[in-house]
């Protein structure tokens, strides 16, 4: 039995409400046009600040789907 072949692409999600919304958004944009999502690790949080105030929240992930022969 063969095993699985997966593939890692980095994301970037924007929110101006939170981190969760930001990696939300992300992977459900990216699911428009990958298949086979599995996993997303967050690997990085920032945010933009703009006169002492909290403007956006930006989230990095790096996400695998299955590779398919082909793709």
């Amino acid at each position: 039995m063969a095993g699985s072949t997966y593939k890692i692409i980095e994301l970037v999600g924007t929110s101006d409400k939170s981190w969760e919304d930001a990696a939300k958004g992300a992977v459900e944009t990216a699911s428009e046009s990958l298949k086979d999502l599995r996993i997303a690790e967050i690997t990085k949080l920032d945010l933009a600040i703009e006169n002492g105030k909290v403007v956006s929240y930006r989230a990095r992930l790096n996400v695998s789907f299955k590779y398919h022969k082909g793709d």
